[in-house]
């Protein structure tokens, strides 16, 4: 259980987990349960929590636990990040120390903020050698006899009082001790206390003399970072291709990812990333190219109704999707050769394995229908009202 919440609070917000932490202990209980389902079913419900290959790493080693390792957990930091896929420095700490009560610290963000500002560490806190400081720091400090209660402690005070804007200074239990504090309060740092903490003339923690202290950002001048690095921009064609199904319900064709790589394994609708620079008619024609691989058939360019944009921003990576729909009349036999598909309800859609950006692309294809219904519903009461007025 612990296990499977740190992996998904990994840059994923608390209250987005709870459901999907539910759901997930409620279905897998245990290492053995987890160990023998499917890729497909644990992507299914990991669906839409984003990262997506933290649950199948989370699989893997549930699987190694069980076939390799007798079915028992590896009991210190050390050997849980040596023996498991997926482990992490961190989720190694938080497992150790709160499920087996090893003594070893755990540095996560709200930990950073804490120690970086407790200590006036005001170098890019991403770099080697301020987070090796931060290790021996949360390591020194750890409560032995209580390392569990002291770690989540010492995170649950960045995110409720430590935070990244208007910290609750007042209410800090060890404002006592914070140097970024004594600095805004008596308006210049505390002497350093010994060689041993910083090295003379170039110390690897320090700001910059071109990073001066902010004197009307008081503590929150910590931690420092590095500018973030701008998500790469990408374009991609994706066609919403539908029929009428046995009951007249529209099905929807979906294609499987590869098994590497982003979104790994996710279902989407067929899709084709663009080189940069194609007109539309050229991103019509290479589309078209691709659908005729699906469905065996001949796609005309014009035959592609245009949808609109679908903008969704993964961490490293500004995607925008050119969405086109189509609409197949009759059957159509899907190649087994080609990658895994099927044709799904909405309803299946829905609780198949696909993207945030998926669902909004189908979101848009909705849209359009409801406005194409609304024009035509509207040109019949026009026409009704036009007879009717000349009968009069």
């Amino acid at each position: 259980a612990v296990w499977v919440s740190e992996v998904m609070l990994q840059q994923t917000q608390v209250a987005t987990v709870i459901d999907y932490y539910n759901r997930w202990m409620q279905k897998w209980p245990t290492l053995q349960a987890l160990a023998a389902a499917s890729l497909e079913e644990v992507n299914e419900l990991w669906a839409g929590l984003g990262y997506y290959s933290r649950g199948k790493r989370l699989q893997e080693a549930a699987r190694k636990v069980v076939s390799q390792l007798a079915g028992r957990m590896p009991r210190t930091a050390e050997d849980l990040r040596k023996l498991l896929p997926g482990v992490g420095r961190y989720t190694a700490g938080a497992i150790a120390s709160i499920a087996f009560g090893q003594a070893t610290g755990v540095v996560d963000g709200n930990v950073i903020r804490v120690l970086c500002r407790l200590r006036c560490i005001g170098a890019d806190s991403s770099s080697p050698a301020v987070i090796d400081r931060l290790w021996d720091m949360a390591n020194a400090l750890v409560d032995r006899s209580r390392p569990g209660d002291f770690n989540q402690a010492l995170m649950e005070l960045g995110a409720t009082v430590c935070t990244p804007k208007a910290p609750l200074c007042g209410e800090c239990p060890v404002k006592q001790y914070c140097r970024a504090r004594h600095r805004k309060l008596f308006g210049k740092p505390t002497p350093v206390p010994d060689v041993e903490d910083c090295g003379a003339g170039d110390c690897p923690l320090c700001p910059k003399a071109t990073e001066p202290w902010d004197s009307s950002l008081g503590v929150t001048n910590f931690p420092r970072k590095a500018a973030k690095k701008q998500p790469r921009a990408e374009r991609t064609a994706t066609c919403v291709l539908e029929r009428r199904g046995r009951r007249g319900v529209p099905e929807y064709l979906i294609v499987q990812r590869p098994s590497s790589g982003l979104l790994a394994g996710l279902w989407e609708f067929p899709s084709l990333l663009l080189a940069p620079g194609l007109r539309e008619e050229e991103q019509r024609e290479v589309l078209a190219d691709h659908l005729r691989a699906w469905t065996g058939q001949p796609v005309e360019t014009g035959s592609l109704c245009f949808i609109g944009e679908v903008i969704h921003v993964f961490s490293h990576i500004h995607q925008t999707y050119v969405v086109y729909s189509l609409s197949l009349d009759g059957d159509m036999a899907l190649d087994p050769a080609s990658s895994p598909s099927r044709w799904v309800t909405e309803e299946e859609f829905h609780a198949s394995a696909v993207s945030t950006a998926m669902k909004k692309v189908l979101r848009a294809r909705e849209r359009q229908r409801g406005e194409q219904s609304g024009r035509a519903k509207g040109s019949k009461r026009k026409r009704g009202a036009k007879s009717g007025a000349a009968g009069s």
